[in-house]
């Protein structure tokens, strides 16, 4: 009879020699997760988001996404981010540049068919709405769309200040039309409201007209006083 402790020592020789399985990438791991709940979020919404659709999109075991998100809350917050952070970065580049006020606006309306296209604006509706009804998420989800608004707010004073302009309004009560403005008009667009009901991009035009007028009276008037 052959003693057991002598088959157990070769048999754990050849674990050990065993090469380990590769390791997978974590962040192209994140990334494959990211991607495919932002798709899930644009075409089916949060309230029909489910982590098993998305682990299957994103080919991997669904266990993987509470490892790198613990949730479906904090994925989504994730997939806002992910492109929060880059569309805030590129706001800020433009309003930093050079160009006159009216061209920023014109830009911005550029970004905004370019954020249509890509869906997201539709994944901040319906985080928004979303927010309505979740606690913790609008807990989490305003601090990130207010950042939007502390953008405009700064451009706005920054406009008013090289303008050398003295209106009887602030610039937070200019930015908060601008701001809210564009967020029920980026509602009422998701909602299927056509221009001939909503007059969205005619709007959109007569602000740009309204700054072209206020620079050229601007530039033709004498700059008011510094104290």
């Amino acid at each position: 009879m052959v003693n057991p402790s002598v088959q157990s020592k070769p048999s754990l020789a050849r674990r050990k020699a065993a090469p380990k399985p590769g390791r997978s990438d974590g962040a192209a791991t994140r990334g494959l997760i990211l991607e495919a709940a932002r798709r899930r979020l644009i075409e089916q919404g949060y309230a029909n988001l489910n982590v098993r659709d998305i682990a299957r999109d994103a080919g991997v075991n669904h266990a993987l996404i509470g490892y790198h998100f613990h949730g479906k809350q904090q994925l989504v917050l994730a997939v806002l981010d992910d492109a929060n952070s880059r569309l805030l970065e590129r706001q800020t580049r433009m309003y930093r540049n050079s160009a006159s006020a009216e061209q920023k606006w014109q830009q911005a309306c550029d970004f905004y068919e370019e954020d249509l296209r890509s869906g997201f604006v539709k994944l901040l509706m319906e985080l928004m709405g979303a927010s309505f009804h979740d606690i913790a998420l609008r807990r989490e989800f305003m601090p990130r769309l207010l950042a939007w608004h502390g953008l405009v707010e700064t451009a706005v004073e920054e406009f008013i200040r090289d303008s050398g302009l003295d209106l009887p309004v602030s610039a937070r009560a200019i930015s908060s039309w601008i701001g809210w403005f564009w967020m029920g008009m980026e509602a009422s667009m998701a909602l299927g409201v056509d221009e001939a009901q909503g007059h969205q991009r005619e709007a959109l035009d007569a602000v740009a007209t309204l700054l072209r007028h206020v620079q050229s009276r601007a530039a033709t008037a004498p700059r008011r006083r510094r104290k």
